[in-house]
């Protein structure tokens, strides 16, 4: 019997991906504070094992890690914003832990290991092509400690133990666990409740990738080749747009009256390319920005969204502030 393990597999990425890893895996367990989601999120699917904890706790830690053959740690305080909320406690969660998790992984015989890291590694890079052997140049704590795990993660790789880093694009799209607060999202949303677009700057370069495509690259590496994963790093992304094209995307879809814009003084571009992870094991996206609008559309039309301009369950940053979490 084959299972995995996913810690923050109830937050947006994972709500998307543990229902298709039901789908292979006998078993999938989730490791979660849920803080960002209700306990019963994955209530209708009988091989999915949910346990409430911290990955900073050693003992839950193990407890979790118990007869797992495969691990995806996407847990974390997600992105800059929420991580400058309380950036002390926030490293805890992002770095200091990590490399107890990894080396309890290891010794509990788990064969592989992905980790969720960011394209926001590379910092600010003037190349048009911003591939994997560019040196990294994290601008904030958040990707500093982002590659540091990377680091962490290879140092103790194995033949018995095969580690691998993703460095995504923005996630966008639908999930059980839905954010607004990512800029395809929040276009999409404001383009549809106030039919009018709010653009800052707008010239700055943003990957984005469909959760479609985030989620199966995920199961795909799960499955790929040990020899060409092992000690790895990928970028995955689809186009690097502008916001100022991602706006007009939105437009155009939902029919939104108007784009204003706004001047910034924020007008950092980040740029990727995916070609490695293709050329070498023939993963490519196959959904679009488009397709990620929408699922939004169809998603707020329906009303499946309570309130989502204001409710906090959909906002990352005013959800910890609410709580008191960071």
């Amino acid at each position: 019997m084959k299972t995995i393990l996913v810690t923050g597999g109830a937050g947006y990425v994972g709500s998307a991906l543990v229902p298709k890893l039901s789908k292979i895996y006998d078993n999938v367990r989730v490791l979660d504070t849920f803080w960002f989601s209700d306990k019963d999120i994955f209530s209708d699917l009988h091989n999915v094992e949910c346990i409430e904890g911290d990955i900073r706790d050693n003992s839950i830690m193990a407890k979790s890690l118990v007869d797992i053959d495969h691990v995806i740690h996407l847990a974390c305080i997600s992105n800059d914003p929420s991580y400058d909320l309380n950036p002390n406690l926030a490293k805890t969660i992002n770095f200091d832990c990590f490399e107890n998790i990894v080396t309890t992984a290891k010794e509990a015989g788990v064969s592989r290991f992905i980790l969720a890291s960011s394209s926001s590694v590379y910092g600010i890079k003037e190349e048009e092509r911003v591939t994997e052997d560019l040196e990294p140049s994290p601008l904030t704590d958040y990707s500093k400690y982002k590659l540091l795990c990377e680091e962490i993660l290879n140092r103790h790789s194995s033949q018995e133990f095969v580690v691998t880093s993703l460095r995504p694009a923005t996630v966008c799209g639908v999930a059980r666990r839905q954010r607004l607060d990512v800029i395809v999202n929040i276009l999409a949303t404001h383009g549809y409740i106030n039919n009018e677009i709010k653009v800052f700057g707008g010239d700055q370069k943003r990957p984005n990738i469909h959760i479609e495509d985030m989620c199966n690259t995920y199961i795909k590496l799960l499955s790929a080749p040990k020899v060409l994963i092992n000690k790895n790093v990928y970028n995955i992304g689809a186009k690097n747009h502008t916001v100022n094209e991602l706006s007009e995307m939105v437009k155009n879809i939902l029919n939104v009256s108007s784009i204003k814009v706004t001047e910034t003084n924020d007008n950092r571009s980040y740029k990727i390319c995916s070609d490695k992870i293709f050329n070498e094991l023939g993963i490519k996206t196959e959904f679009t920005i488009e397709d990620a609008v929408n699922d939004l559309y169809v998603s707020l039309k329906e009303s499946k969204l309570t309130d989502p301009l204001n409710n906090s369950i959909y906002y990352n940053v005013k959800l910890l502030k609410e709580r008191n979490i960071l």
